[in-house]
């Protein structure tokens, strides 16, 4: 398992265990005997652990025995302070909140699903005279058809890439589609019909917009059938150019069907949900079929305590993964999950349709099973051997600034700007596991008094802001949150703005390096300078150099892409945004009137009030707006 997944397991106080029996005895009064679903909370009021029960009541009764504890229950018992109790109706639905407190509170004591992004689709959108296909991640706010899930944006690119081959359909926005006066690249290239310049009627339009519908649903063979015989037509008409253009579709289609024919006789509508266990680390990978195609797999890697068996992490990560998306008909797994007809049944009850849970046990089945348990197999291996490597360079990291021990969080600061405007600063976490992403921040500078391109003065708001708000946020300085090492990417200069910060803040118990570019600015030349200490630089070849520079390149990449954004949000705006009373609508008809925003600063009140929409007031205000 991981080392920083559950508490260390040190020794239990006597002292600690009964009172945190004593409070749970004291809460066990007034529990409710309903099915629902109960909090443990700590002395800071954190979450340690999120639990459902048939019984509230009940289940509680067992946390006050402590000669029947196990270890690490004894730890959390220990560590209770307070208990929160919310009933439900049925032990479903306790299941399913259960589920969503884990994942919004991330319990220390739960088995935590570690990376639950949302996954892409892919969008018929047919709110529009021309349908489009496209990308979609997100709130479903289109109306349309959503296809889904696919395990990464590349399944979903490499699907879109067939579906504009076969079908030619429009991936470009609509104020792109009604701006264009000639036929783009895509066309050129046969993979949009252009109609934005009615190279196709929309009768035809709209019969490869069925046909894309049928090949994502899964009813392929009749599309075949139709292009095949349509492909003959034309070549007995001696209409060769039509006939090519059909043959190119039949050929992507075919390529396509080939690659998914391994799975379309087996499953229609499925997850298969594989785990593995190596050293009492539990890896799980999981393949989407849908509309008999493999839309892709993706490997998780569970947090979980070493004494909770295979069953136990299944049943907690698939009840974690179904949270936020929808389930399929099939849920295939390699081992049978602890309350596996329980969560059968709460899915089911969310879906309004039948969902099963099964195992697989012989036929193609098993033998797809067979496939998915050797991927999960293999990745567990990979994230093992890069765990060890990684503890090897933070051991590495951990000798050379002289730091007691390896650091669990690496938190690494650039600022970013371009002679001033749009400063701000980016923060990356690193640690055992790697990039923290969803640990990242920026810091828009807000401070007037900074000249503009002070890298010091920014530095300095971004540390007292950082840490004025971890501080607040985090007063017993837990090792989970506060970072062990800041590397600051900058020279000496950086280097006092931070140690002068934190000192007046109070903070001393946190290593910091500035890491700087040394001479001529090459890379493996850098030069790395610590409080009290003489500038040094390490041999070209030391792996920890190369694992240091990708955290400094790492955090570059971050506040340069932030700068990017906030700089082109800027550029987007229009004079015309901080009018009071001037939506969207009515800007539109100013900008069409007038031809810019300039020429709308520069007009009268009677100009402005010839525009649709537009009264004497809101000319007047117009007009006062922009002469002070």
């Amino acid at each position: 398992m991981d080392a920083t997944a559950f508490p260390e397991t040190h020794a239990v106080s006597d002292t600690s265990l009964d009172i945190g029996t004593d409070i749970i005895k004291t809460h066990l009064k007034t529990a409710p005997s309903a099915p629902g679903v109960y909090r443990m909370l700590n002395e800071h009021g954190d979450v340690l652990y999120v639990g459902k029960a048939k019984s509230i009541r009940k289940r509680i009764v067992a946390y006050t025995q402590a000669n029947r504890l196990t270890i690490r229950l004894k730890r959390m018992v220990a560590a209770t302070r307070s208990m929160v109790f919310v009933t439900t109706r049925t032990e479903a639905e306790a299941l399913l909140l259960e589920a969503s407190l884990i994942k919004r509170f991330k319990p220390p004591f739960n088995v935590l699903l570690k990376d639950d992004k949302s996954f892409p689709y892919i969008l018929l959108r047919e709110d529009h005279t021309w349908a489009q296909i496209t990308k979609h991640r997100g709130a479903r706010r289109h109306k349309g058809q959503y296809y889904g899930p696919f395990a990464s944006a590349a399944a979903v690119t490499r699907t879109l890439n067939t579906l504009q081959k076969v079908f030619q359909l429009r991936s470009c926005t609509d104020a792109v589609l009604e701006s264009r006066t000639r036929a783009c690249l895509l066309h050129q290239i046969k993979r949009c019909s252009a109609p934005c310049v009615n190279k196709i009627s929309k009768a035809d339009y709209d019969d490869m917009v069925a046909e894309a519908r049928a090949f994502l649903e899964g009813r392929t063979s009749s599309i075949q059938k139709k292009f095949a015989a349509a492909m003959q037509e034309a070549s007995d008409a001696l209409e060769f150019e039509i006939a090519a253009v059909y043959r190119d579709r039949l050929n992507a289609l075919t390529q396509i069907q080939s690659h998914q024919s391994m799975v379309g006789a087996m499953v229609d509508e499925a997850d298969v949900i594989a785990a593995d266990v190596i050293a009492d680390r539990v890896g799980i990978q999981v393949f989407f079929f849908r509309a008999g195609q493999n839309w892709g797999h993706r490997a998780y890697f569970p947090k979980h305590d070493k004494t909770d068996s295979i069953e136990d992490v299944l049943s907690a990560f698939i009840t974690q993964f179904y949270d936020n998306k929808p389930a399929p008909k099939t849920i295939l797994t390699s081992h049978k999950p602890t309350d596996a007809a329980l969560i059968a049944g709460a899915l089911t009850e969310r879906m309004g349709r039948k969902v099963e849970l099964t195992v697989p046990v012989r036929g193609r089945k098993a033998e797809l099973m067979r496939e998915a348990k050797r991927n999960a197999k293999e990745s567990l291996e990979r994230r093992m051997a890069e765990s060890a490597s990684q503890e090897r360079l933070l051991e590495g990291v951990a000798d050379l600034f002289d730091m007691a021990e390896a650091p669990k969080r690496i938190e690494v600061y650039d600022n970013s700007h371009i002679q001033g405007t749009n400063a701000l600063g980016g923060m990356v976490v690193a640690g055992p596991e790697g990039f923290m992403k969803n640990s990242y921040r920026k810091f828009n500078i807000k401070s007037e008094e900074l000249t503009p391109g002070d890298d010091f003065g920014m530095m300095r708001e971004v540390m007292r802001r950082r840490f004025s708000r971890l501080m607040k946020e985090d007063a017993s300085r837990d090792r989970g949150h506060w970072p062990d090492l800041l590397l600051i990417d900058g020279g000496k200069g950086q280097l006092s703005a931070v140690t002068e910060t934190l000192d007046d803040l109070g903070v001393s118990d946190v290593a910091i390096v500035a890491i700087s570019k040394g001479p001529d600015r090459n890379a493996g030349r850098e030069q790395f300078h610590m409080p009290g200490k003489p500038t040094f630089m390490l041999p070209l070849t030391d792996p920890v150099l190369y694992y240091l520079q990708r955290l400094r390149d790492e955090a570059h990449r971050f506040a340069i892409g932030s700068h990017r954004a906030r700089r082109s949000g800027d550029i987007k705006k229009s004079p015309l945004d901080g009018v009071p009373g001037i939506g969207p609508k009515r800007k539109k008809a100013l900008l069409h009137h007038f031809g810019s925003a300039k020429a709308v600063a520069d007009a009268d009140v009677r100009d402005l009030e010839s525009v649709d929409g537009i009264s004497h007031a809101t000319a007047q205000t117009i007009y006062d707006h922009f002469r002070g």
